[in-house]
């Protein structure tokens, strides 16, 4: 039995979505355990890509089973678009796919509130991408959340809806928006929960008999490891636990029952909103890396900010969620570049700096010292094995590996799933 978890170590966008989608096929049951419709996880194979939001990208292997976990903002629009999309592809998700019956439910009066607290912000905005998250997860800490559960309990979904309704409309209707419809809601999210009723399940059973029968388990995240709302770049981070913290309260399995962690980080670095970005290249370097990277958001189109790799927070990210291998993606996008930069310490007033700060003031400011590569020109994208590669590109994962004192498992070399070097097998 091999239970393993999947986290990104950066702001989110490694690629997690294709490495998922290729350690899929060596497990039984796939589970997706904190975010929402805000993340968006790429999978590109036989010449078909799929973008899957809310769904573990497992759904795209036959015979595989499929959990949302009770951790995630759940929001039955997306969920029954992307559940459309997999029919019209050929796949089935009936006796595959499982909901929490404990998931926070996402309403459209969350993504209003999004946005008005993001207009309020003015020049701190965050840069959220409007889907609800944060006030799903609010609502939830403040215990007038509706759960999946409720949609298939008129009375309660009624009395949770007349709740919001009181606490949200003064502020809507001040801002010139329209008072929530407490009649349509009901309706349209009684329905959502008919036809959820063949996906909804209390999950953490469904694991533990997994685990108890020695079935091997993968934990799917969302976002990154600094987007974590206790570890991350706060308060530009998301409204969840985006790492291993995450798995134990958003599904209820206990950690200790993880047998492998695996780090995914970008070969380089991308940011999406606002926030402070020690290595961010804004001029031709980030260019290349936007342009060469595809480096556009999958939930949002929005394009994404990019600089060198930064070992001062992935050191970070993969210490506090006690990461046992490295996977990095997007090798292949630093080709054709004269030298490759990485980002090993900061400089902050006079002193060297090895520890990511808390701090967004010290962060702000921070001058990273970098180490130099040798760039390569190859093409590596058809490399299959580590001895595919240019000596200089073996050189730069090495000491990747030298540095971060982290072996790495998987490189990817593209989006689709044949592009992948597997250096652990």
């Amino acid at each position: 039995m091999t239970v393993e978890c999947v986290v990104g170590l950066q702001w989110g966008d490694e690629g997690k979505g294709k490495i998922v989608d290729a350690l899929a096929e060596k497990f039984e049951l796939i589970v997706r355990f904190a975010g929402g419709a805000n993340a968006g996880h790429t999978v590109v194979f036989d010449g078909q890509q799929f973008i899957l939001h809310l769904i573990p990208t497992g759904i795209l292997h036959p015979g595989k089973s499929c959990i949302i976990a009770n951790g995630v903002a759940f929001d039955p629009e997306t969920f029954f678009l992307e559940v459309k999309g997999l029919h019209a592809s050929g796949y089935e998700t009936e006796g595959r796919l499982f909901v929490s019956d404990r998931a926070h439910v996402v309403f459209p009066y969350h993504k209003r509130l999004d946005l008005l607290r993001e207009k309020a912000r003015g020049a701190g905005k965050i840069g959220t991408t409007a889907r609800g998250i944060g006030p799903c997860y609010a609502d939830k800490a403040s215990r007038i959340g509706v759960r999946v559960c409720d949609l298939v309990e008129p009375e309660t979904l009624r009395h949770m809806l007349s709740q919001n309704a009181a606490q949200k409309n003064d502020l809507f209707t001040s801002q010139g928006f329209a008072a929530i419809d407490e009649p349509s809601l009901l309706e349209k999210f009684a329905d959502f929960g008919k036809r959820l009723k063949p996906y909804m399940r209390e999950t953490r059973p469904l694991i533990a008999d997994a685990l108890n029968e020695g079935r091997s388990v993968l934990f799917e995240g969302a976002q990154g490891a600094l987007l974590d709302i206790d570890h991350g770049t706060y308060p530009y981070v998301t409204s969840s636990n985006t790492g291993l913290d995450g798995v134990s309260s958003s599904t209820g399995v206990p950690l200790r029952k993880v047998d492998r962690v695996s780090g995914v980080v970008k070969s380089y670095c991308t940011r999406v909103g606002d926030g402070p970005f020690p290595t961010e290249q804004p001029g031709p370097i980030g260019e290349h890396l936007q342009q060469k990277g595809g480096e556009f958001g999958a939930t949002t189109g929005r394009p994404r900010r990019c600089g060198w790799l930064d070992l001062v927070a992935v050191r970070y990210t993969a210490a506090i969620n006690g990461v046992d291998a490295l996977t990095l993606t997007k090798l292949d996008v630093l080709g054709g570049l004269e030298e490759i930069r990485v980002a090993t310490s900061y400089e902050c007033g006079g002193r060297e700096i090895t520890e990511f700060p808390a701090s967004l003031e010290v962060l702000s400011t921070v001058k990273p010292k970098y180490e130099v590569f040798d760039g390569w020109q190859d093409d590596i994208t058809g490399a299959r094995e580590l001895g595919d590669l240019p000596g200089s590109t073996v050189k730069y994962l090495r000491a990747l590996e030298e540095m971060l004192g982290i072996p790495i498992a998987v490189v990817s070399l593209g989006s689709s799933r044949e592009q992948t070097i597997y250096l652990d097998s």
